[in-house]
């Protein structure tokens, strides 16, 4: 229809984008044409106006289903322990979708056609992470919760709100957030370093001199100048020398609602192990936690699917407060292989970064759920699955170290979780180096080591300029359940290296790809994550570009 009226597809775009047309031939442009229809019946208008009714329907459905998860957790109801878990992770995430939709709201309602392009990927970030959540809030119902009403109803709500979302995510998209390009694909000339700040860094001199295990050639190389704005900081120290002896207690204390200029309040934990759950809210935004080392400020716990807890209630560490940092610390979930799915950390952290750190688990160990995120210098232990969730996400500088599964289990070092063809979510890994564990390197023979398989229908993941050993299974990736999201997946490779890194014998999935150096760009931390906007500030080190 539109190539008989318009001699091109562009100006067909130009024309239903800015002028009036009927619902019944907008929708026949979108994804899903019968819903859409029924959904903007009895309005008239363009593209903006249609996206407005969406988002503003968006808004009042996820208010409605906020409400519903406040009255199944009022006291006069009793649920047995698992429904009530389930129910407050639905709860949790009912809260930030409303958030997140509120704010869309806001935004489409003060702009007519024109939008920062750096805006629109705030929004388009969010209503990724609100499809997101829904799809999290179904899964810990479906697996956990006993209470099979609840289950039914709550489930049904949410298929039909998520098609909502859905359609706001797509009506925003056209309207307002332009596909996203290549800006370019040149190779950056260096790493940036990491610049500690001038009061921590005396306090490291203080506390462990230049003969401690902080007092390195390469450890001082790091602390040369300040580029990290420093608004103030608490210590943690499990022998009582600093503020707190807690995490949480010092958590507690930090401000809240803290804006970028103002800088980031730091939190210096001393070495020692920290038996404790952490969870930083939304409200704790631009927080620094910064440790003594790996494996010298550990953060453990073992929440895990078999005693009764949700994959997303099962973290040792978790967060969702924008502008998040962590520094030097090892996040530890020490339930073992046979509890399956426990999670070390995970995060929902826009804006977050996370330097020289240290994730360890076995199933499900680094959940990158949603939002923004940006790994650099860390190590990576884990069986199956053990980095999943659908955030937009690149690893760099990372070792990767797949551990010994349970006997009859094979090794899935990535589960990305992308369900929606909209979502800008996915996963890069980049300049990694990809190893087997000390526990399972005599015994790669016996167990097969996968880069990843398909968790939803859209799951994306690239390896690009990355070292794989030779024990990497020759077909490199893993289905999920037969033919299931091969044909909508994107999985790709970049000019990897080791003996693990040839793609002669990879699965022949519709799927997968070898790329070259313009698509690999796609991924790199400025095309991917615009991090050159955000991540000076954190003073973690980067590339831009490709190698």
């Amino acid at each position: 229809m539109l190539s008989s009226l318009f001699p091109s597809l562009s100006m067909a775009k130009h024309y239903y984008y800015n002028n009036n047309v009927p619902p019944e031939t907008f929708c026949d442009s979108t994804e899903d044409p019968p819903y859409c229809k029924t959904l903007l019946a009895n309005q008239y208008g363009n593209a903006y106006d249609y996206g407005r009714i969406c988002v503003e329907k968006s808004v009042s459905q996820s208010l409605t289903f906020l409400n519903l998860m406040d009255s199944y957790l009022h006291d006069d109801y009793e649920y047995d322990q698992n429904t009530i878990r389930a129910l407050q992770d639905c709860r949790f995430l009912a809260q930030l979708n409303y958030d997140f939709l509120y704010t869309t709201q806001e935004t489409v309602n003060k702009s007519s056609t024109v939008l920062q392009s750096s805006h629109a990927e705030d929004i388009v970030t969010q209503l990724s992470a609100t499809l997101t959540n829904q799809q999290t809030c179904l899964e810990g119902l479906e697996s956990t919760a006993s209470d099979e009403s609840v289950k039914s109803f709550v489930s049904s709500m949410l298929s039909n709100d998520t098609r909502l979302h859905s359609m706001s995510l797509c009506l925003f998209k056209r309207g307002w957030a332009p596909d996203k390009k290549i800006k370019h694909s040149w190779k950056h000339n260096g790493r940036s370093q990491y610049k500690m700040p001038k009061r921590l860094r005396d306090m490291y001199d203080s506390s462990r001199g230049n003969h401690g295990h902080h007092g390195n050639h390469h450890w001082r190389k790091l602390l040369q100048t300040d580029t990290v704005n420093v608004r103030d900081m608490l210590v943690v120290s499990k022998d009582g020398s600093g503020n707190f002896t807690t995490i949480n207690e010092a958590i507690a204390a930090s401000p809240n609602n803290s804006a970028a200029s103002d800088g980031y309040f730091i939190v210096f934990i001393k070495e020692g192990v920290y038996e404790e759950y952490v969870s930083i809210a939304k409200n704790k935004k631009h927080l620094m936690l910064v440790g003594d080392g790996i494996n010298h400020t550990i953060i453990t716990g073992d929440h895990n699917v078999v005693d009764g807890f949700t994959t997303f209630n099962s973290a040792t560490f978790s967060v969702v407060g924008e502008g998040f940092v962590a520094v030097n610390i090892t996040f530890r979930n020490t339930a073992g292989p046979s509890k399956h799915q426990a999670v070390a950390l995970r995060s929902g952290a826009d804006l977050s970064a996370f330097y020289m750190c240290s994730f360890e688990g076995y199933q499900d160990t680094l959940y990158t759920h949603s939002m923004r995120q940006f790994y650099s210098d860390c190590d990576i232990y884990g069986t199956v699955d053990f980095i999943f969730g659908n955030a937009a996400v690149v690893f760099q500088n990372c070792n990767i170290f797949p551990r010994l599964p349970m006997t009859g289990q094979f090794n899935t070092i990535t589960a990305q979780g992308r369900t929606n063809p909209n979502q800008n979510t996915g996963m890069s890994i980049h300049n990694a180096t990809v190893r087997p564990a000390d526990d399972l390197a005599p015994l790669v023979g016996a167990v097969k080591t996968y880069l990843g398989r398909p968790w939803k229908q859209y799951s994306r993941t690239v390896f690009m300029e990355s070292f794989l050993d030779g024990f990497v299974d020759p077909a490199g990736w893993h289905d999920w359940s037969g033919s299931f999201a091969l044909n909508t997946l994107y999985y790709a490779e970049h000019n990897n290296s080791g003996r693990g890194s040839s793609t002669l014998g990879r699965v022949l999935w519709p799927g997968y790809h070898v790329i070259g150096p313009t698509d690999a760009a796609n991924f790199t931390v400025s095309n991917f994550l615009r991090g050159e906007i955000w991540l000076p500030q954190t003073g973690v080190p980067f590339l831009n570009g490709l190698i």
